[in-house]
């Protein structure tokens, strides 16, 4: 498994499907009603507050270290499914899957059961930067992952669940889980204080 992203010469195809992909991700954040930037009117980089309403506003935030997590997982599934594929294609469908769990993350329909399910009551969605630095935190994980190769990637992903759950009491595990089969002696431990 080479860790080299390879782009045909003279081909753009996945840089504009990229980009392409960006937009289009935009537009569907927007017609949800999703807002550039926060409704503070700043735009930080990182935002380490967990439970303010700052929190999937700015740029990056803890949280966005679950989607570094995701692009580990993409890595894993789009090797196994599809090894043939040069890596500019496996990269370009896990920005996909990735910008659309965006839409569907900041869905009325998720953000309600958020808020109903999981510790995040005032979570009112992610805005469009976010969501965007939330895509670049998985082609991260994603190309780690292929550069670490499966045994240390799993490593990586254990380590980066546990330091999460230590520091935010939220993983991309616990949020899964907390979003298909809600627990509430976990909903209460993970209460901000």
């Amino acid at each position: 498994m080479s860790a080299k992203f390879t782009f045909k010469k003279g081909s753009l195809w996945p840089l504009l499907a990229i980009v392409g992909l960006f937009g289009v991700t935009a537009f569907l954040l927007r017609t949800e009603g999703r807002l550039w930037i926060c409704s503070c009117g700043k735009l930080l980089l990182w935002s380490g507050k967990v439970c303010s309403s700052d929190n999937s506003q700015h740029f990056f935030d803890p949280y966005s270290f679950t989607h570094v997590l995701h692009g580990v997982v993409f890595f894993w599934l789009i090797a196994w499914l599809l090894p043939r594929w040069k890596s500019s294609r496996q990269l370009t469908l896990a920005i996909a899957v990735e910008a659309l769990w965006e839409v569907f993350e900041n869905t009325n329909f998720i953000i309600a059961r958020y808020r109903t399910e999981t510790a995040a009551l005032g979570y009112q969605g992610d805005s469009v930067v976010n969501s965007f630095g939330d895509i670049i935190c998985c082609v991260g994980g994603f190309m780690l992952a292929r550069q670490l190769g499966w045994r240390r990637s799993l490593a990586v992903f254990a380590v980066l669940e546990l330091v999460l759950i230590l520091w935010i009491r939220d993983s991309l595990l616990l949020e899964i889980l907390m979003l298909l089969f809600p627990i509430h002696a976990i909903r209460a431990w993970q209460m901000c204080m």
